[in-house]
């Protein structure tokens, strides 16, 4: 089957997995494009020292979508993902000074990566694929090519360069409200904070905005955590991430109380992090060009992330009539 019979999806995270799952599903023919080598977008992350280390999203809660529900309950009861807690810390530059409770967050022992590609099972997947050029009129094409239609699963600043500044879809983009963060993993040599840590929402401090504990989230105990930046603090660093490591470990001393020098560090630059004002649409579509993912079915999490790419895919089974 040719291209032109076929819905290109362009981006490899949960929400273009998740709309070309509804495609699939349903029988109409999709391929998968990502430019990296392996799948899973923000929910990436990195196999350090020997075990994996989630870099993008820290967990995913499921709230009251029933779709998102019944994906949840399968892959924990395959055993990819696990309930983590309810509960997490909330502190300032100087330290913890509350905990606050909210809905129950799920975590995995192989890193949130896992579940992208379980959904992506079965699914044509073409790794290191890079797109250039997303073009619109009469039908879409991307790279010259004809489709039946084109999803782009990314972040607004990327899909805004893939584009024809022409196509109707463009004028759905917020290209300048995105915010960065640096994901920078620290490895002890043995746990020196709160047993009952889990993560940590923190306040008024110049670096740091949330702290994970990934041996906690991940279940084997390891003395690793994982911080994320401040949106400026990200800014300030994008040319040369790994200069940030000392000052993330600084503020992790002052927020944890945390002893000791750190074995090894490694940071990890999110450009496109989140968005500053995601969208409540779940996705938009024109002239068979569609876009889904993070900046759309607000507040931006996973479960919005899919559920986003998922109401996409439903549209375009509805518009193939």
């Amino acid at each position: 089957m040719s291209n032109a019979d076929t819905t290109l999806v362009i981006g490899g995270g949960i929400a273009g997995i998740a709309c070309a799952r509804a495609l699939a599903d349903r029988g109409l023919p999709v391929q998968v494009r990502d430019r990296g080598r392996r799948l899973g977008g923000r929910m990436g992350g990195r196999t350090l020292h020997g075990r994996p280390v989630d870099l993008g999203a820290s967990y995913f809660t499921v709230g009251e979508d029933d779709g998102f529900a019944a994906v949840v309950a399968g892959w924990v009861d395959r055993g990819l993902a696990r309930p983590w807690t309810d509960t997490f810390a909330v502190a300032g530059p100087a330290g913890i000074e509350r905990t606050t409770s909210g809905p129950l967050r799920y975590g995995t022992a192989g890193g949130l990566r896992g579940l992208v590609t379980d959904l992506a099972a079965g699914l044509d997947v073409q790794r290191e694929r890079p797109v250039t050029r997303v073009g619109t009129g009469g039908r879409p094409t991307v790279d010259g090519d004809p489709a039946a239609a084109v999803v782009l699963a990314m972040p607004d600043p990327q899909a805004a360069r893939l584009l024809d500044p022409g196509a109707a879809i463009a004028g759905s983009l917020a290209p300048a409200e995105w915010q960065p963060t640096l994901a920078v993993a620290v490895g002890f040599a043995e746990r020196g904070w709160p047993a009952d840590l889990h993560g940590v929402f923190v306040h008024d401090s110049p670096v740091l905005d949330w702290v994970a504990d990934d041996g906690d989230r991940r279940g084997d105990g390891a003395p690793v955590l994982v911080a994320h930046t401040t949106p400026a603090f990200a800014a300030a660093h994008l040319e040369d991430p790994d200069r940030a490591a000392p000052a993330v470990v600084a503020a992790l001393r002052g927020v944890l109380g945390v002893a000791g020098e750190p074995e090894w560090t490694h940071v990890h630059r999110w450009t496109y992090a989140k968005p500053a004002a995601p969208r409540e649409e779940p996705f938009a579509l024109a002239d068979g060009v569609g876009l889904c993912g993070d900046g759309w079915a607000a507040p931006s999490r996973v479960a919005s992330a899919w559920r986003s790419g998922d109401a996409l895919g439903t549209a375009l089974v509805a518009a193939a009539g």
